[in-house]
């Protein structure tokens, strides 16, 4: 298994870095956010910009400060299975202006990406190119696992959580 180097610390794999024009060609009219889970002491887990055009390609930002990355579908697995992550959820989007995200992917893929821990990561990489793409998805929290839950779900765990707190507030067993 092919390992780099960051900081003088072996990371597993993260995917590839896109140094040439063409390599890459995706339709971005339909898309997903992919959630996995963290790895070490993130709880937050990540997020992944997938297009299934072309077989499937994942793109995500992997560094600290470096430029963003790519996998196709196997070696999508192949940072699945080198990280100890699972996939936790996939929400496909329309995108009304495609060729505009396409272009907002390309530049940021040439640029390096600075990792802001929560205002600027990998939740912010998403939405800067779904914004792009005149979509109107964006997330209420900058950790994934909570960016991409189903409102009516966290709707329904923060009333359960209030419900919980009240009772709790007024000595009343449950």
């Amino acid at each position: 298994m092919r390992h780099w180097l960051q900081g003088g610390v072996r990371m597993a794999y993260e995917g590839e870095v896109l140094n040439a024009c063409g390599v890459v060609q995706v339709d971005l009219t339909k898309i997903a956010v992919v959630a996995v889970s963290g790895s070490g002491p993130n709880l937050c887990g990540h997020l992944i910009l997938y297009s299934p055009s072309r077989g499937g390609y994942y793109f995500h930002v992997a560094d600290l400060y470096g430029p963003p990355r790519y996998m196709n579908a196997s070696q999508y697995h192949r940072y699945l299975r080198a990280n100890k992550k699972r996939e936790l959820l996939r929400r496909y989007l329309e995108l009304p202006d495609p060729r505009s995200a396409e272009q907002c992917l390309e530049s940021l893929m040439a640029s390096d990406w600075a990792w802001l821990i929560l205002p600027h990561n990998c939740v912010r990489f998403c939405e800067v190119i779904i914004e792009a793409g005149g979509a109107e998805w964006g997330s209420y929290s900058n950790c994934p696992t909570v960016a991409t839950d189903v409102p009516q779900e966290a709707i329904r765990r923060f009333l359960q959580t209030l419900e919980s707190e009240l009772y709790k507030a007024y000595g009343v067993p449950r």
